[in-house]
């Protein structure tokens, strides 16, 4: 169950309220007003709901968070431009974490921007049922399901077992995410090239996930082989 605490709230607040856990159930807050209004804490978020935090346009880089109508978006890129004339900007290239769309989007300099609170949390994929993949919490084995549409190509690298990262923003999984490097079984080969130790040229192979990737001649059948989940490209044999 979500905490509660009891703060005072100062004239001006801070974009956003620093807060401290002393434990599961208790929170230590201080303010310098003495008025006093209890507030619900999201113990997942460790937010006040209805208060949020923002930053200054000067302050996004790539890899911020930010909240643009009313969904979460990831800055992929940045750039501060300081015409000669005018107001300066910042020009970004941001993905939006639902739908998986890229715009670019540019904010005047010094402007606050919403942040969006996404945060990442452990599971571990333990079967397929259906067209849902389910995941567990391996201190709460708490379920979590996703659909197979939402959950685009990266699956085609997820073996039962793996851990990931599942991001969640307002208690709501928008995206998942697999480690960098995976350690994959090769179960069939071109089988005119099948065992073939010639340096130098590539082959398909098809690994246990059914994805099929491009290594070199000297791979076989049921070696085990590291693939970069980023790129969908060999590294090397495991």
């Amino acid at each position: 169950m979500a905490g509660r605490a009891t703060f005072s709230v100062s004239s001006s607040l801070s974009s956003c309220i620093p807060y401290s856990v002393t434990s599961s159930s208790s929170l230590s807050l201080s303010f310098s007003n003495r008025s006093s209004l209890p507030v619900r804490i999201s113990p997942r978020t460790n937010r006040f709901p209805g208060i949020h935090c923002s930053l200054s346009a000067n302050d996004i880089k790539a890899g911020t968070n930010i909240e643009v109508d009313g969904a979460p978006w990831r800055v992929l890129e940045f750039l501060h431009v300081k015409p000669g004339k005018g107001a300066a900007f910042v020009r970004t290239k941001i993905r939006n974490y639902v739908n998986g769309s890229t715009v670019e989007r540019t904010f005047r300099a010094g402007i606050s921007v919403e942040e969006a609170n996404v945060y990442k949390e452990t599971k571990q994929f333990t079967y397929k049922e259906g067209a849902q993949f389910v995941f567990m919490d391996l201190t709460t084995y708490e379920e979590t399901r996703l659909n197979e549409s939402d959950m685009g190509d990266k699956t085609r690298w997820l073996k039962e077992g793996m851990e990931c990262s599942l991001l969640y923003w307002k208690d709501k999984v928008i995206d998942f995410e697999l480690p960098n490097t995976v350690k994959l079984k090769v179960v069939d080969v071109d089988p005119g090239l099948r065992g073939d130790t010639a340096q130098g040229g590539s082959k398909p192979a098809t690994v246990e996930t059914g994805a099929v990737v491009t290594v070199p001649l000297f791979v076989n059948i049921g070696e085990e082989i590291l693939v970069d989940t980023r790129t969908g490209m060999y590294m090397n044999r495991a």
